[in-house]
């Protein structure tokens, strides 16, 4: 995901999904943030992309105003998967995956 831009942000307490975010602009927000885990077993990775408008409003609260699909996020996946080298190895199911 480096390699992609994106920045290490975690991994979530209650998935255990490591967390990827890439703003768009010198602030925090817009950004996109991605979820995703490695299935060692199989080799496949999943990612789940979206966009992130703004801050959540209410402090505690993991609501935002989030973008899931479009054309923005369309091109986010074609710059992911040029960036990272998709390989036959790296499973990407599109229903899965943003």
């Amino acid at each position: 995901m480096r390699s992609a831009g994106y920045h290490y942000d975690g991994q979530d307490p209650k998935t255990k999904e490591w967390r990827f975010y890439r703003s768009l602009s010198q602030n925090l927000y817009p950004r996109f943030h991605v979820y995703g885990f490695l299935d060692k077993a199989k080799s496949v990775a999943q990612l789940s992309l979206h966009l992130d408008q703004k801050a959540p409003v209410y402090q505690g609260s993991s609501a935002h105003s989030g973008e899931y699909e479009g054309e923005i996020i369309e091109k986010e996946v074609t710059r992911i998967k040029g960036a990272i080298g998709q390989k036959p190895a790296l499973e990407l199911p599109k229903e899965d995956l943003f």
